[in-house]
């Protein structure tokens, strides 16, 4: 995701898309370690997404 798709989120917006970024990236380490992941960027991609989510979340909270 980009940088403006989480500033225009609202709280529980933000909350319930990190869950399920949370959700995805549970589901990806479990098939690198059966073996069926082929795109391993994608743990990078969501892991780095989370902890944007996790900011913008807490940047919201503060206000």
């Amino acid at each position: 995701m980009k940088k403006q798709d989480f500033n225009n989120k609202s709280v529980s917006e933000l909350y319930d898309s990190l869950q399920s970024i949370k959700k995805e990236l549970l589901g990806l380490r479990v098939q690198k370690s059966v073996g069926q992941l082929t795109n391993t960027s994608l743990i990078r991609k969501n892991r780095r997404d989370a902890a944007r989510a996790m900011m913008y979340l807490a940047q919201k909270k503060a206000k």
